[in-house]
């Protein structure tokens, strides 16, 4: 495995994040593939004001993580706080829950009618939809957890893992602390009234209304970590 000092020189996904490579033309069997994976909105069911989850657009960075039961999933906040805090998803839900109807936007939405474009899901204009997300208010745990001075990055880390730029890794996405601090921010459980399906996340996700949906890390494992250093992998608020 490759030492700190190599990665620090080479691309890597999170510790040296690189361009990728543009490319123009015919769509290659690359993005093909991603497009029969990742399905978008119809939309003509923006009609609606809210979407059934199944129609909801989906975008999977890697593989669906196999949750079998949420009972022995443990939210862990640590990392630069003054008193880390565990709960299970029952005490989650004991907190004060929140029911916000957010739409969701890819950032890559559009990106088939670029060119030159970035080789990934080649989205036209369906990757965009509307929800109502059921959650506890991230603030209220931050605020039990204590950030201390010099915590500069909340870096929320999902349970999907694959391979960006030849490493292996799970997707994560950062906020300040004073993004993460937002009123809207959750963890959410539920979708339109329901669990979690397990595309959208199931057991817990984070819910960040008002950026686009790489923000919005599905499959939340244990551990919501503070860094003394800037994370490369923020979120991008819709402008």
């Amino acid at each position: 495995m490759a030492n700190d000092e190599s990665l620090s020189r080479a691309h890597h996904p999170i510790l040296h994040p690189g361009t990728r490579e543009l490319t123009e033309g015919g769509f290659s069997r690359e993005e093909v593939a991603l497009a029969n994976r990742n399905s978008g909105t119809l939309l003509e069911m923006l009609r609606y004001d809210v979407m059934p989850p199944g129609l909801h657009y989906l975008l999977i960075h890697f593989d669906v993580p196999y949750v079998a039961s949420a009972a022995g999933w443990v939210l862990d906040i640590g990392g630069l706080v003054e008193q880390p805090v565990k709960l299970t998803m029952d005490e989650l839900k004991r907190w004060r829950q929140r029911t916000l109807r957010v739409t969701l936007e890819c950032a890559g939405n559009g990106r088939a009618a670029i060119t030159p474009r970035s080789p990934s899901q080649p989205w036209h204009t369906e990757a965009v939809g509307t929800a109502e997300w059921t959650g506890t208010p991230l603030k209220a745990l931050l605020e039990r957890a204590g950030m201390v001075a010099g915590a500069r990055d909340v870096v929320f880390c999902g349970s999907d893992r694959g391979f960006d730029g030849g490493v292996e890794h799970n997707y994560a996405r950062s906020l300040t602390p004073e993004q993460a601090l937002g009123d809207d921010v959750l963890l959410a459980w539920a979708m339109n009234g329901a669990a979690l399906l397990p595309q959208h996340g199931f057991p817990l996700r984070l819910l960040v209304p008002g950026w686009y949906g790489m923000a919005s890390v599905k499959w939340l494992i244990p551990t919501l970590t503070k860094s003394d250093r800037r994370s490369p992998n923020r979120g991008k608020r819709w402008t």
